[in-house]
Parts: structure tokens; C-alpha cells; sequence
């Protein structure tokens, strides 16, 4: 072998003249004695010029003058012999004349690439007819993962060459290294015409990949709604779980995905026991999961609870958890179909700085933190203590013990106006020993400066008020509406509701106008919900 006529154009003499078709050239070299098995760079001879190109002519010479019998088998450095050129390339003329000059129909590249799989790649009928006239394998795996020429085919959306390769014997069911099925790449690519033939051929549209994912479920996943049609269609079970874990239906896909569509497909013929039944997961989780408003409400308005059950997968005791962590945008929606707010929601609103979520649940009747939630609530008080006049003030007119949050390290670091808000709230002059000794400290050292009406007992009227206040009891003072509508002049229903002292601290009229706004919502929300009530009597 003469590397020394490998030229600048990365191609022999001989190479060029077959590339080009150039037969009489061609002739001329081979008679001066020209080696035609002279690879360039990428390991390619004359022989796969010709076959790359189509030459037909230039070819038939080079068989004739081949050094020896394994020249038509001769490889390029990735492992492609001229058989698979032509294939691949649709060249008919060709790989007759290296069929018939003793190729190997199945032989294999580098990556286990066989000429009948480059062949379908690539739609060239007439050469894969060609090939299974002369022994090519229809069946096997016909590169590197193991996918065949039948799921190249369905990839391809070449529905003839689907037929062809099934009416001569393709196996329907084979699979690649993932478990995956001709039929499963159609409803995965949406190939809507090759899945409808797999289907009328027999294929099992309940097959499971090796990660037991379901057509179904690829399908829904991807958003091929018309496959998810044919497939719900022609038998396919949209209750059969996928994954390891065994709690993902294509239910949870579509919703996840926020597939909408898809989903309203799903929804009717979905058993709706994993939206409640334990160590499943409710797909109105996905949903929040994929941050999917529509796809949401459509789950709770089919009957989903937005109280599903406790969610391992995405570590949530909760669907409103979840939506907290996702950034509060579904809140809303999830408070709309009747969500109870848990205390422990009152702590993620602190933390997180969402004072308006944090008023709406106070008045939505979310329980006051207690037993060890409150340890974890006084520790979100004490970070948000200075941006107190945004969400203290309806935590306490929401009838919240205003003795509850006053332990020692959240009273030795409020700042002077929380402190002295705080107490306004309270009979100062009855407060614990201990709230008492701690405060009695600060004032010494100069660290709370009280108002000078706390040296006083306070006034009939304002005792009369937190006695008042104590029998109307939380569930009644969420709503400023209950307040307005007891039998009392206005100035004592503002004074029930502490307007007094929001205006001495400043808590500004936009806050209020938003308070009672959100109580106004709460009472419509409880008149609908005891309408509801009624009528299901």
C-alpha cells in the first residue's frame, strides 16, 4: 500500500476518478498500475468513493480489479463498507453489484450499524427490497442500542417501509435496550399514521419500557394528544402504573406537563384512587409541580382534593406545601377549591415574606400556630419583626393570644414600636412574671422605651374591649364583617377592631382597606360554601 498517493484533496488519483465517475480515467490508472486500495484520512478506498457517489460503472472496474476477495468488504476507519454507502445513499445500482459480488447483507459498522437499518434511516424502498431478497436479518438488533430497522421506521414516519418490513416477518414487539417497542417510539414521536398500522398489525399498546413507562404515558408526556386518542381508543390502560415507585399514571404526564388537553382525555377514565389513596401520589400535585394554573383547576373541578394526601416523591405533606415552594402563584386557586390552610402555612408565608397570603389565610380560617409549631412560629415573628406593621397587626385582629409569641428571646429582640404594639393588645398590667421581669430589664438598660399610659391600669373601655373580644372568640373576628354587624354604634365597632391604635402606630389605610377586603372574600367564601351546604341537604 503506497500512502504516498494520498493526495492534497484527502483522495487517491484512483479515489477521485471513481468519486467523479470518470470511468475512462479510471481504466487508465488501474492499467499504469495505480493501487486502488489507497485510503485517504478517513480510511475510505476508491471502492467506497464509488459506492458513496453512486458511480455504478467505476465500480463494476474496481470489483474486477480487486486485489483481493476482501476488498468489497473493506472498511473506513468507522467501520462502513461500501455496501453500507450505497444503502445509506439509496443507491440501487450499487449495492446490486456488491450483493452480487458476495457482500455481506448484515454486516456491521463500529456501531453495529447494518445496511437494511441505514437503508430505512434514510427511506430508500427499493434498496431494503433489494437487501431482503438477498438474506438481510429483518429482525435483531440493527445498531449500537439495539433499536431495529422496525422502530427506525415508525422514528421515520416512513409507513410504507413499516408494512413492507412487517409483511416479511419484522418482529412487532422487538425491543431496543430500554424495553422500547416500535409502537412505543410512534406514541413517543407522535407518528400518529405508523401507530395506527402497528396497532392494526397487533402491537401490544400496553407494552412497558424497562422503566415501565407506558405508550400511554409517552404519549400524554409529550403532548401527542391524537396518539393518546388512538391509544385510549384501541385498548390502552390509563390506570397502569409506571416507574419504579408504581404511583405514576399518564395522568400525572399530561398534568405535569401542562398538557391540558390530554388531560381532559385522561381524567374520566382515570381511577381517581391516587388522588387519595395512601403511598400514591394525587396528580394535582404534578400539576403544581409543573406550575400548570389550567391543567390545576381542571384536576379540582373533575373532584380532585386540593387536601390530597401526604406526597413522598416530592417531599410534601401537602398540594399547598408544594405551592409554596413553587413560588405562591397557585395559592390562590388552591384557597378557590377549598384547601384548609394547615398552621404550619402560616410559617412558610412568615419566612418567606408573602404578608398578603399570610393575611388571606387568617382569614380563611387557617388555625393559630400551637404546641411545637409555635417554637417554630416565634423564630419566623423574631426575622420578620421588622416589617411587623405588614403582618402583626392582622394576626392579632384576627384574635391571635398576643401573650403567645412574647418568649424570651422574641421579647429581648423586638425593636421599641413592635414591643410597645404588641402590648397595646394585652392588660399590660396583668402580664406574666416572667414577660414582666424581662421587660422591667429593657427598660432599664434603655432598650424599650414604653408608652406612658403603660405606668397606668388601663381603661375601663379598653378592658371591655379585650373582654369583648375574648367572647366573640377567632373564628368571629376573622371577619371585620361579624364586627360590623353587631348592634353597636360605629365608633365602638372601629374600636372593637383597634382602629385607634392603627392609626397611632401608623398602619397606613391602604393595609386596612386590603384587611377587610380579604374579610369580605372569607364571608362570600363561607355564605357559597353554607349555600352549598344547603342545597346538598
Amino acid at each position: 500500500m503506497d500512502f504516498t498517493e494520498a493526495y492534497s484533496d484527502r483522495c487517491s488519483a484512483v479515489g477521485l476518478a471513481a468519486r467523479e465517475g470518470d470511468v475512462k480515467c479510471l481504466k487508465k490508472l488501474i492499467r499504469q498500475g495505480y493501487s486502488i486500495d489507497v485510503p485517504d484520512n478517513r480510511g475510505w478506498m476508491p471502492i467506497h468513493e464509488a459506492a458513496f457517489h453512486n458511480t455504478s460503472k467505476c465500480l463494476k472496474h474496481l470489483i474486477c480489479a480487486a486485489p483481493s476477495d476482501n476488498y468489497i468488504r473493506s472498511k473506513t476507519f468507522e467501520g462502513t463498507c461500501s455496501l453500507h454507502l450505497s444503502a445509506s445513499r439509496g443507491s440501487l445500482e450499487c449495492a446490486a453489484l456488491l450483493l452480487e459480488s458476495g457482500a455481506d447483507p448484515n454486516e456491521l459498522t463500529n456501531d453495529a450499524t447494518t445496511p437494511l437499518f441505514l437503508a430505512v434511516e434514510n427511506g430508500h424502498t427499493d434498496v431494503i427490497k433489494l437487501l431482503l431478497q438477498h438474506g438481510a436479518n429483518i429482525n435483531g438488533s440493527h445498531c449500537w442500542s439495539e433499536w431495529n430497522s422496525l422502530h427506525q421506521a415508525a422514528f421515520q414516519r416512513y409507513p410504507e417501509i413499516l408494512k413492507l418490513l412487517l409483511d416479511h416477518g419484522a418482529n412487532i414487539e422487538s425491543v431496543d435496550d430500554f424495553g422500547i417497542t416500535p409502537l412505543f417510539v410512534a406514541a413517543q414521536y407522535g407518528k400518529l399514521e405508523c401507530l395506527r398500522i402497528l396497532i392494526s398489525y397487533g402491537a401490544n399498546v400496553n407494552c412497558q419500557a424497562t422503566d415501565r413507562a407506558t405508550p400511554l404515558f409517552i404519549a400524554a408526556q409529550e403532548g401527542n394528544d391524537r396518539c393518546v386518542e388512538l391509544l385510549l381508543s384501541s385498548g390502552a390502560d390509563p390506570n397502569l402504573y409506571c416507574n419504579e415507585e408504581e404511583w405514576q399514571l399518564p395522568i400525572h404526564a399530561a398534568a405535569q406537563m401542562g398538557h391540558s388537553n390530554i388531560l381532559q382525555m385522561l381524567i374520566p377514565v382515570t381511577d381517581q384512587l391516587c388522588g387519595r389513596a395512601e403511598g400514591k401520589v394525587s396528580p394535582v400535585y404534578s400539576a403544581i409541580y409543573g406550575d400548570h394554573t389550567d391543567c390545576l383547576e381542571l384536576l379540582l373541578k373533575e373532584g380532585y382534593s386540593p387536601d390530597a394526601q401526604p406526597c413522598p416523591v416530592f417531599s410534601c405533606r401537602s398540594p399547598m406545601s408544594l405551592a409554596i415552594q413553587k413560588g405562591f402563584g397557585l395559592v390562590p386557586l388552591l384557597l378557590k377549591y377549598g384547601i384548609t390552610p394547615l398552621e404550619t402555612d402560616l410559617n412558610h408565608f412568615l419566612r418567606l415574606g408573602n404578608f398578603s397570603l399570610f393575611q388571606l389565610f387568617l382569614k380563611r380560617g387557617c388555625k393559630f400556630p400551637s404546641g411545637q409549631h409555635l417554637a417554630e412560629f416565634s423564630k419566623c415573628t423574631i426575622n420578620a419583626g421588622g416589617k411587623y406593621r405588614e403582618w402583626l397587626p392582622s394576626l392579632l385582629l384576627a384574635g391571635f393570644n398576643p401573650l403567645n409569641p412574647l418568649c424570651k428571646p422574641w421579647l429581648c429582640s423586638l425593636e421599641n414600636d413592635v414591643l410597645n404594639f404588641l402590648l397595646e393588645f394585652t392588660n399590660w398590667k396583668r402580664l406574666p412574671l416572667d414577660v414582666e421581669q424581662i421587660l422591667s430589664v429593657r427598660k432599664g438598660a434603655s432598650t424599650w422605651v414604653p408608652h406612658r399610659h403603660f405606668e397606668c391600669i388601663p381603661s375601663l373601655s379598653h378592658l371591655c374591649r379585650l373582654e369583648i373580644r375574648s367572647l366573640l372568640t377567632s373564628d368571629r373576628l376573622r371577619s371585620d364583617q361579624f364586627v360590623h354587624q353587631l348592634p353597636l354604634p360605629d365608633c365602638l365597632q372601629n374600636f372593637l377592631l383597634y382602629s385607634d391604635i392603627l392609626h397611632t402606630y401608623d398602619i397606613s389605610e391602604h393595609w386596612l382597606k386590603l384587611w377587610e377586603a380579604y374579610g369580605e372574600n372569607s364571608s362570600q367564601s363561607s355564605s357559597s360554601s353554607d349555600n352549598t351546604e344547603r342545597r346538598g341537604m
